[in-house]
């Protein structure tokens, strides 16, 4: 495996992990939102990851080297969570029912806060990989001279 696939390895995890970030944000942000345009509460979303094949150049010279398995990571789709609505019981809120239950989203403010945490290290160990595939092709550099 030359650096350039590593950098494109660390560099496709980065991406997805962006995303996943930006849905987690999503879900906190909306963990209190009770209507949306498309009617009830708002709904937890999950990113689902697949693996990515590399592209053909690259995918030609692993297979002549015989690492066929090497591959990166996309994000297949993000799906809506398809539990049913929390239902909590305020008369006063404006969205509540003729019984005063108010249907809340599914969101856990602490699941999802740990998985920001989780996808946080997951990028940082992304980056510190680029780094490190970094530093040694400049010390890979600095040996010819």
């Amino acid at each position: 495996m030359d650096i350039f696939t590593t950098f494109d390895i660390a560099a496709s995890g980065l991406r997805a992990q962006t995303t996943r970030l930006n849905t987690i944000s999503s879900n906190l942000a909306n963990a209190e939102t009770t209507s949306t345009p498309e009617g009830g509460p708002y709904k937890k979303k999950s990113v689902v990851f697949r693996t990515e094949p590399l592209p053909f150049q690259q995918h030609l010279a692993a297979s002549v080297q015989d690492q066929r398995h090497i591959q990166g990571v996309k994000v297949a789709r993000i799906i809506e969570d398809t539990e049913p609505p929390q239902l909590v019981y305020d008369p006063s809120h404006p969205d509540a029912r003729e019984d005063g239950y108010v249907a809340m989203p599914n969101v856990s403010v602490i699941k999802e806060t740990v998985d920001m945490m989780s996808a946080t290290r997951s990028y940082e160990a992304n980056t510190t990989t680029i780094k490190s595939a970094k530093r040694m092709a400049m010390k890979a550099l600095d040996i010819g001279r």
